[in-house]
């Protein structure tokens, strides 16, 4: 039997992160998490994008013109989504998440959905690294071994 394993090092990659302004706070956090991420696996800082979108509803169509430049092995989306009074989180989550995961399947590009949604500022407090450990390490993380995993299938 053939194993394809992708490995945890970034290598020449370049990797693009569009991080959502709204809920500024967690969102800081969850960056800070990832570059910690790339560099302590040896990523080069002059290999890593930060781009700026409004917020999580606009990530697809930015990561969609990143992907698009083919220059990224990778991107991944950090930002935050609470819960409030009315029904426009869930349109926001289910169309970001929608959204980012038509890039993966429509350019081939892995792009990686580190959006939290979660119900509370607690909740999102936790999740950017006060008690839950840093989600936005957890979004590098997978964002390098997809990139190395698509790299080994497409040989």
């Amino acid at each position: 039997m053939t194993e394809i394993q992708p490995k945890l090092l970034p290598g020449n990659h370049k990797v693009a992160i569009v991080l959502g302004r709204f809920n500024e706070f967690i969102g800081k956090q969850l960056l800070e998490g990832a570059q910690d991420a790339w560099r302590m696996v040896g990523g080069q800082d002059e290999n890593l994008t930060l781009v700026h979108a409004p917020g999580a509803f606009e990530m697809p169509v930015v990561a969609r013109n990143l992907a698009d430049t083919k220059q990224y092995a990778a991107i991944v989306c950090l930002g935050c989504v609470i819960r409030g009074e009315t029904s426009h989180y869930d349109h926001v989550v289910g169309e970001s998440a929608k959204g980012i995961k038509d890039v993966n399947v429509l350019t081939g590009v892995p792009c990686i959905f580190g959006v939290l949604t979660c119900d509370t500022l607690e909740q999102a407090i936790h999740r950017a690294g006060a008690k839950l450990g840093n989600q936005g390490r957890y979004a590098m993380l997978a964002g390098i071994e997809m990139a190395n995993l698509v790299e080994k299938i497409k040989g």
